[in-house]
Parts: structure tokens; C-alpha cells; sequence
């Protein structure tokens, strides 16, 4: 059974997907998004400043996430930092990239142990 968002919507970027999982707890600014891929990703996946910036300035010009306001992260520096926090068409869309990995699980665990458990 295939959601309709699914079938209409292009896949996201990895680095899209992380940075919208970073985001979905809450704001963060770019070096806390960063942080916390790389915590989501149990160290897997280590976000640089380049695909970070790119992909934070692709984001919003999608509408997929919006700059909060500047303020002093205090476990940091007294630097006014930019926040960033999704925006509804945000959530929707990783709602619905999350919808996909689902039906690929599901489809995946049809084959069977070895396949999907990589062996």
C-alpha cells in the first residue's frame, strides 16, 4: 500500500534527510545540526560545512526549512548564531521520505533473512 505523497514526491538527499531529522527535535544552528547527524548517525555519517551551507540554502529556497531568529547558543560562545527550524512542508516531506523507507523495509523483509539482513 503506497501513500499518495510518496508516489508524487522526489526522494530526498541523504544529506537533506539527516539535516531534517536534526531539525525535527527542535532548532539548532548550523554547527548543532552538524552535531547532531553525526550523533543520529552513530558517527556514520560526518556532515561538512560545504554540503551543510548548500544544502541548508537548497532547504530554504524549497520552503523546507526557515532561518529563526539569531541568537547566543550559551554552551557555545557569546556569538549570535542563525537558527534554523523546519517549516510545515518540511515535516511533510520527511513524513513522507520516512513513508518510503517503511515500504522498502517492508518489501525487503519479503526476501527473506539473508537478503535483508546482509547476508
Amino acid at each position: 500500500m503506497r501513500s499518495m505523497v510518496s508516489k508524487r514526491q522526489k526522494p530526498l538527499t541523504p544529506a537533506v534527510l539527516h539535516i531534517l531529522l536534526a531539525l525535527s527535535a527542535g532548532e539548532r544552528h548550523g554547527y548543532g545540526i552538524m552535531k547532531q547527524v553525526e550523533v543520529d548517525s552513530g558517527g556514520k555519517v560526518a556532515m561538512g560545512p560545504g554540503t551543510l551551507y548548500g544544502s541548508l540554502n537548497r532547504m530554504m529556497e524549497a520552503g523546507l526549512i526557515r532561518e529563526s531568529a539569531k541568537r547566543i547558543d550559551p554552551q557555545m560562545d557569546d556569538e549570535r548564531r542563525v537558527y534554523y527550524k523546519v517549516t510545515a512542508a518540511g515535516r511533510r516531506s520527511l513524513a513522507a521520505e520516512l513513508d518510503r523507507y517503511r515500504e522498502v523495509l517492508t518489501v525487503a523483509d519479503t526476501l527473506g533473512p539473508d537478503l535483508a539482513h546482509g547476508h
